[in-house]
């Protein structure tokens, strides 16, 4: 099985019917010329055809159409015919893939998967069966999709690039595909300390991990640093992934690495993830937003000064505030809340270490929340939830409910 390059060069496709539809945009995606001998299109073809500006010729195929072509495909529907064909090109040393029966053609597609820039082709040297190869595709692609594939280049040879990955929570099967990918492919791992942690015990052991983990008052490595080890290593032709905790960009000091990136010139794209500001909730059965008791939400750094629209929506009846980084905090917000006008009774749900085996929530109210806090010693990582949605009983039944609070 050869990879075979075909941009910028001349390739003939005989037929115009469902298997052109399917065929020809693969040979576009690689940037074959491609022309189209046959009487008739299909829809599907034709739409093709005119979309891509593909030469066509309207009549049957003649055996001087083969000259030139570097490849040819032939699916007329007739088997006679593309026998003619493949004979036609064996003549002229032209392969030909016979789609009437590829074990007479000189050449066959593959079943393909790709994983970034990698290709993967299936194909078997005892017959044709395009059932089997797609099913080994498949199960390929699957494995790809979990990064349990050694997709990363041994050497790389060409410019370094960045890809700002959220992990989500911390679930790994909670990572998108595309996360998993990028970390196969990955030569540096920049890891925050939560986040998906247990990904990088299936890295390749010669994946360099450098961990810049953030404590509450403990910041080893400044964020000045942090964007400078991005950037040395992708200059150093490495591809680099800064895995982060929840989504980049929510709290996660992602503009500011795009930016680094984008000034010193390295190629950088964004993952995105389920921020801890929705997922975390969720893990404890409170979703953000709720007909008829909560059409808006709130999301505030609990470090950052309370600002006029955070009171005003610890205020509001029909608003969720969710608070990140904010146990420390917790004591000034609640009394800002308060002095905004937010009744006593105002429900608050604190999610710790959402998404994990050590996951605890603590319910409460405006009232208790401080007190209560502090008997359950709650401790970061945490989420706190402040609003109408907090209420135990939201989702289910007052019996269920209280058997519910008594397991959190």
């Amino acid at each position: 099985m050869l990879g075979l390059s075909l941009a910028g060069r001349d390739v003939l496709f005989v037929g115009g019917g469902s298997v052109a539809a399917r065929r020809l945009p693969r040979l576009l995606d690689e940037g074959a010329v491609v022309r189209v001998v046959a009487p008739e299109l299909s829809e599907a073809t034709r739409e093709l055809v005119d979309r891509h500006g593909i030469a066509w010729a309207p009549r049957p195929v003649r055996e001087d159409d083969v000259d030139g072509a570097w490849l040819v495909h032939t699916a007329t529907g007739s088997a006679r015919l593309d026998a003619d064909v493949a004979a036609w090109c064996e003549a002229r040393r032209t392969f030909c893939v016979n789609a009437s029966d590829g074990a007479h053609g000189s050449a066959r597609l593959t079943a393909e998967t790709r994983s970034g820039d990698v290709v993967i082709g299936v194909a078997s040297d005892a017959g044709v069966d395009p059932r089997r190869a797609a099913r080994v595709r498949n199960a390929i692609a699957a494995l790809a999709d979990r990064g349990a594939l050694p997709l990363r280049r041994v050497r790389e040879t060409a410019r370094g690039r960045v890809a700002l990955v959220g992990g989500g929570p911390g679930p790994v099967d909670l990572m998108t595909v595309r996360a998993r990918r990028l970390l196969a492919e990955a030569d540096v791992v920049i890891a925050d300390r939560l986040g998906p942690v247990d990904v990088l015990s299936e890295l390749d052991p010669e994946v360099e991990v450098v961990d810049v983990g953030k404590r509450p008052g403990h910041h080893p490595v400044p964020q000045d640093r942090i964007n400078a080890l991005i950037v040395e290593h992708a200059r150093a032709g490495r591809r680099v992934v800064r895995l982060k905790g929840g989504d980049p960009f929510v709290f996660g000091r992602g503009g500011e690495e795009v930016t680094a990136c984008l000034e010193a010139g390295v190629p950088v794209e964004v993952v995105p993830a389920p921020t801890s500001a929705v997922s975390v909730p969720q893990a404890a059965g409170i979703p953000v937003t709720h007909r008829g008791v909560s059409g808006a939400m709130h999301v505030v750094n609990g470090q950052a000064p309370l600002t006029a629209s955070t009171l005003a929506a610890l205020a509001d009846d029909s608003v969720t505030t969710v608070v990140l980084m904010g146990v420390a905090a917790l004591e000034r917000i609640v009394a800002g809340a308060l002095e905004a006008g937010a009744p006593e009774t105002r429900p608050i749900a604190i999610v710790e270490s959402g998404h994990t085996p050590r996951q605890r929530t603590t319910r409460t109210t405006l009232a208790r929340a401080v007190a209560d806090a502090r008997a359950a010693g709650v401790r970061n990582p945490a989420v706190i939830v402040i609003g109408e949605v907090a209420r135990l009983d939201l989702l289910l039944p007052a019996p269920a409910a209280a058997l519910a609070g008594d397991a959190a």
